[in-house]
């Protein structure tokens, strides 16, 4: 009997839906239009799509992960549960308070978010913990029972639990949800010890009321996903990407929906991380563009960047380039990367200075672009693309979409152009720029702000819109090559199934300055059972678990830490001098220096355990020459590629026709079902052997 893999991936605009046949090993796609008023309606047409397209037995499907944005979209809308927060007396009023800096310093008229959970559903209860997790003032029963009190007269839906230093001792959460349980049977309770078991409380009970408020969102949302799977005799669990880039069970992602906040975004890094690994380029630079945004993260020697520095529910997006306090922060482990508003859908539009801009806002899925037979009357980079003739109106989608030329250049002429007094061409070719310039500033960002030259890095570009971008952006930064997948407008929903079942946890150590490494060990060793055991309970087996380890360390008296993975082995046989030295030498290279007299602090362990899965290897294309075939060649067309607003001549290569060797000579437009690549003058592509399209100079 055969068996697949499926994979679905919700974006803002398109949902995708990847088919993996595990005997053959070959990769079926299906793309539908995205439902923003509920993902999973989307969600089920797509699946709908692949058994109706490929005539498959759904009970034959055995693997189901999905990419989700309902938990961020949830928070970004404010579409949240009403929740409350339980906290130590005396400190009702943290998340009101949050941080003391804001994202614009010279702003005075500035305001912060406003708190997920309102002051009035903030309830204090007399307890207080030491740093250590001694007990200072113990527990007060009758502090509780008021607050269950409070919680059934304003009929809470959810609650979260956030005591002064529970991270230590976590004995009086425990306390507070087991009453609250006795009494509220059907309430949601969240611990903060057990969604962020570190110290600094703000972050600390801002990631758990993140946590508590998407719960039922999550929850339901879920619910509807697997209602609809049983009823199309899909029987498998279904796994959802997290934040992190691994993978988890429905069941503990109901639990903890905070670690699936940027489940969406993740997926494309992590399908760049599969495509380094088939080219042999280990240090990448994954440039994922959509209808709605533009996502780029960094892979380091074939890892992709974890971040636990996170902030959701910006003004505009879930991540992007401006500065800390735009939303709430999220103690997570995430995949570091930068989303800004750049996206196929990206509205371009005049500001009050006559000054042409690109986004944030998006045309989305409804109503879209201009040229979409459906679409708004606005005009957006995919109608730029259009006008340009970069894209061809009769094969969007391959064919199933039809794009309108005219509706684009009538949005673009009214809305920017006699604005700003161009030529429609002239300003088509300005809102292709004024996108490129965002992201390079924004791949700078998550570059060279952190320590990296983007010139070190190869650039995959996935989504619909990056290969048509991904030429442009690799010339103004100097970066070496581009690599180009095949289907690389679905490419995010083939990284749901080319990644590992993950677990990660970690805990504050009471700032170990002896350098114990057996007191180390023993945290080690107590994080290592519970992360075998969340991996056991999703029928992960033991000979498949890979256990990996890191501390967070800083010098003394410094306020941040950087997050430092070590052989847990190597570091009993060389001692603390190993872990030292990796620390300085990670610190040299984020600040420029490492200070190797100053003593160093351990602040939290972590233990991250894989469930590893067995990995798709594509079948290899045909061999051919460097000369493309002459049925590749599908015809000549006047594109507009340069700055100038000067036409030039291109192949346009129909990409199933391309062979291994086959080698594209720009200018030239390389068409596929879901995507359009775009190789400028003086680059060139060259098709490998698994057929990724090699552009360098």
């Amino acid at each position: 009997m055969q068996r697949y893999k499926m994979g679905i991936d919700v974006g803002g605009t398109f949902t995708d839906g990847v088919l993996l046949d595990e005997a053959k090993g070959t990769v079926s796609i299906v793309k539908v239009p995205s439902t923003p008023a509920d993902s999973s309606v989307g969600f089920l047409r797509a699946v709908d799509r692949i058994i109706e397209r490929y005539n498959i037995d759904p009970m034959a499907v055995d693997f189901l992960v999905h990419g989700t944005t309902v938990a961020t979209n949830s928070i970004i809308e404010g579409k949240i549960a009403k929740t409350a927060l339980v906290t130590t007396k005396g400190f009702r009023d943290i998340l009101e308070i949050a941080f003391q800096i804001r994202p614009r310093l010279y702003d005075v008229f500035v305001e912060k978010p406003k708190p997920l959970v309102p002051r009035r559903y903030c309830f204090e209860i007399e307890e207080r913990l030491d740093a250590n997790g001694n007990v200072l003032t113990p527990l007060r029963e009758e502090d509780v029972d008021r607050v269950i009190g409070d919680l059934r007269k304003e009929e809470i839906e959810s609650v979260v639990i956030c005591l002064l230093h529970s991270y230590a001792n976590n004995q009086h959460e425990k306390a507070v949800a087991k009453r609250i349980r006795e009494q509220l049977p059907k309430i949601y309770i969240t611990l903060s010890s057990e969604i962020c078991n570190e110290f600094r409380e703000y972050t600390r009970a801002s990631t758990a009321v993140i946590n508590g408020s998407i719960i039922p969102i999550v929850g339901r949302y879920l619910d509807r996903i697997e209602t609809g799977l049983r009823q199309r005799k899909i029987s498998v669990d279904c796994h959802l990407m997290q934040s992190s880039g691994g993978i988890v069970d429905s069941q503990i992602a109901r639990v903890k929906p905070a670690f699936i906040v940027e489940s969406g975004p993740a997926a494309g890094v992590i399908v760049a991380q599969y495509i380094g690994g088939l080219t042999g380029y280990k240090d990448l630079l994954a440039l994922d563009i959509g209808g709605t945004t533009a996502k780029i993260g960094t892979i380091l020697d074939g890892q992709p960047r974890i971040t636990r520095e996170l902030e959701v529910g910006a003004a505009a997006f879930a991540r992007s380039t401006a500065k800390r306090a735009n939303g709430y922060p999220l103690r997570t482990p995430s995949i570091d990367l930068v989303e800004i508003g750049a996206g196929g859908g990206s509205i371009a539009w005049i500001d009050s200075g006559g000054i042409l801009r690109v986004g944030p806002e998006s045309a989305g899925a409804s109503p879209g672009p201009a040229c979409y037979p459906e679409g708004g009357n606005l005009p957006t980079l995919t109608d730029a693309n259009v006008v340009l003739g970069r894209l061809n109106p009769e094969y969007f989608l391959g064919g199933e979409m039809k794009l309108s030329k005219e509706a684009a250049v009538k949005a673009i002429k009214e809305h920017c152009a006699e604005k700003v007094k161009k030529s429609v061409v002239e300003t088509a070719v300005g809102i292709i720029a004024v996108a490129v310039s965002n992201m390079v500033n924004a791949v700078r960002f998550i570059t060279v702000e952190r320590g990296y030259d983007p010139r070190d890095f190869s650039l995959v570009t996935t989504g619909g819109a990056g290969p048509l971008h991904g030429n442009l952006l690799a010339r103004d930064l100097n970066i070496p090559r581009i690599v180009v997948p095949k289907n690389p407008g679905l490419a995010s929903a083939l990284g749901l199934l080319v990644t590992d079942v993950k677990q990660e946890i970690s805990a504050t150590v009471a700032n170990i300055r002896d350098l114990d490494l057996k007191t180390i060990e023993g945290f080690l060793s107590d994080l290592e059972q519970k992360v075998r055991t969340l991996l056991q309970t999703q029928k992960i087996s033991e000979k498949l678990i890979e256990i990996q380890t890191a501390a967070d360390m800083r010098y003394a008296r410094q306020s941040y830490e950087l997050t430092i993975h070590f052989d847990l082995k190597r570091l009993k046989q060389k001692g603390f001098d190993y872990l030292r030295s990796l620390f300085d030498k990670e610190h040299e290279r984020a600040y420029g220096f490492a200070a190797k007299d100053e003593e160093i602090k351990i602040v939290n362990l972590k233990v991250i355990g894989l469930g590893k899965i067995k990995k798709h290897v594509p079948p290899e294309v045909p061999k051919g020459s460097k000369q493309p075939v002459k049925a590749a060649v599908k015809e000549m067309r006047e594109v507009y590629l340069d700055d100038t607003g000067t036409p030039s001549r291109c192949a346009v290569y129909d990409r199933e026709q391309l062979r291994s060797a086959n080698i594209t000579v720009g200018p030239a437009i390389i068409e596929e079902v879901d995507s359009t690549t775009v190789i400028l003058p003086d680059y060139r592509g060259r098709v490998d052997r698994y057929g990724n399209l090699i552009i360098s100079k």
